[in-house]
């Protein structure tokens, strides 16, 4: 190629393209307090969860903590159920319904989980609450902090951040209240008395819940949470997500009240940035859908009380899918609905089924590591096992054992085991069987093991008989 055939060419870079730093310092939101529809009902969705929060680990089922997580001894009490580690196959199965019931949620509803009940949205929106009952509304939040250090900003910063403590120690404590009995953890921290475990997690939880809704906030949501990143994966255009109608909002531009906006080429935003102002994480959901938005609709809350004022129609920012912004009609039942229903069905009837058929009873046998059999002077055989029996149960229970698959067969051992509520016991027996002539050195037995006092309260375990060819 000679020079006359080369092609200069001149590196273009777009005004609007800006360096990024990813270690900027965070610009601090003001949000506008708003009431509406969605408000309240975010309300109505808070205060049960709150309630059950802290009010669980206070009841009492059975004589005990209704839900107690009781670590060192390896016990789960949960409305008068124990569960143990060997139950840990339910917790699996459980987090796997609730991950396919946040991704079926999502499909079909957005981040309404984020937006209602989620404890980062949930707890941020009571630490908003005292922010605004110690430092006022937004603009005087804004001009408090602006003004110099006096005697009124000191007192009202430090009755927002003793509040936010108190709340922060209340569900600290009520945390570590799960895993320890709160009726003995509150005096103890009352009195300064508390073991050291229990008085450190009750200080991190502390401060985790005072830094993340106090001091984080957004920014839990924005960079730490994942279901951020990969919600865009559920989404479809029949998804419900807030959404701001282009069509009728554009061109934006203040008016009068009494103004008709079509003679003044404009749509029906007035671009009053309320949508904005209320917005937790700061976005302006008018630049279209955003994987900062949690979708809590203050937004649309916002926006409705200044269609309300101007006599427009609402819903200008809305719930809505791509296909209804589009002209479209939104179909509700769609094959990914339809799966991930079919599979919640599924999996809930068949964790129902392992719950209810579950027994809290476990035998373990293990057969003796030295001889595989001993032959006795009259020419029988024996075989030595090791049983080892958890009770799960809150009572005690004696067991009956028995063996099956062998003729003749001689238990000798501890054949009426009495096991205590919650323990566990270790059992030594021999069988003793004819020799007999066999093809093979193994047999096939099972061991059976029943509650005297309660048939249904059953387990039958398989093992082998040695004995010589």
């Amino acid at each position: 190629m000679n020079d006359d055939q080369r092609i200069d060419l001149t590196e273009a870079v777009p005004a609007e393209v800006a360096e990024v730093d990813l270690y900027q310092k965070r610009e601090k939101i003001y949000t506008r307090k708003i009431e509406g529809f969605f408000q309240r009902l975010r309300l109505y969705t808070g205060w049960p969860l709150l309630i059950g929060y802290f009010g669980l680990p206070w009841l009492e089922w059975g004589g005990r903590q209704a839900i107690l997580f009781d670590l060192p001894a390896r016990k789960f009490h949960i409305l008068g159920m124990t569960f143990w580690p060997q139950d840990f196959s339910l917790l699996a199965f459980l987090l796997i319904i609730a991950a396919y019931a946040l991704f079926a949620v999502t499909v079909v509803a957005g981040r309404v989980w984020c937006g209602y009940t989620c404890p980062q949205t949930v707890w941020t929106a009571i630490f908003m609450y005292l922010e605004q009952r110690f430092e006022g509304s937004r603009n005087q939040r804004i001009k408090l902090d602006k003004a110099p250090w006096s005697i009124e900003k000191v007192w009202r910063k430090g009755m927002k951040h003793s509040s936010w403590l108190v709340v922060a120690f209340m569900t600290g404590m009520t945390f570590v209240g799960y895993f320890y009995p709160i009726k003995q953890l509150v005096p103890e921290l009352a009195t300064l008395s508390t073991g050291f475990w229990q008085a450190a997690w009750t200080v991190f939880f502390t401060l985790a819940t005072y830094i993340n809704a106090g001091w984080m906030r957004e920014q839990v949501c924005k960079y730490m949470c994942p279901y951020a990143r990969f919600q865009s994966v559920m989404f479809d255009k029949d998804t419900l997500i807030v959404s701001y109608n282009q069509a009728r909002g554009e061109p934006r531009g203040s008016r009068k009240h009494d103004a008709d906006p079509k003679e003044l080429g404009l749509g029906e935003c007035i671009d009053c940035q309320l949508c904005v102002q209320v917005c937790p994480t700061g976005i302006d959901i008018r630049e279209g859908l955003q994987y900062e938005c949690i979708g809590c609709a203050l937004c649309i809350d916002a926006c409705n009380s200044i269609m309300d004022k101007m006599q427009y129609p609402r819903d200008l920012i809305s719930y809505t899918s791509e296909h209804e912004l589009a002209g479209g009609k939104m179909h509700w039942f769609r094959p990914r609905i339809i799966g991930y229903a079919a599979m919640l069905c599924i999996m809930i009837s068949v964790f129902a089924y392992n719950l209810i058929n579950r027994v809290p009873l476990e035998l373990t046998v293990m057969r003796d590591r030295g001889d595989l059999y001993v032959q006795t002077h009259d020419g029988r055989i024996e075989n030595i096992y090791t049983l080892h029996i958890v009770n799960m149960t809150d009572q005690q229970h004696r067991y009956s054992l028995s063996v099956e698959g062998l003729e003749d067969v001689l238990i000798m051992g501890n054949r009426e085991p009495l096991v205590p509520a919650g323990e566990d016991l270790t059992v030594s027996l021999r069988l003793n069987a004819p020799s007999g002539a066999r093809a093979t050195a193994s047999s096939p037995i099972h061991f059976n093991l029943t509650a005297e006092d309660n048939p249904e309260l059953s387990v039958r375990i398989e093992s082998r008989f040695m004995r010589p060819l």
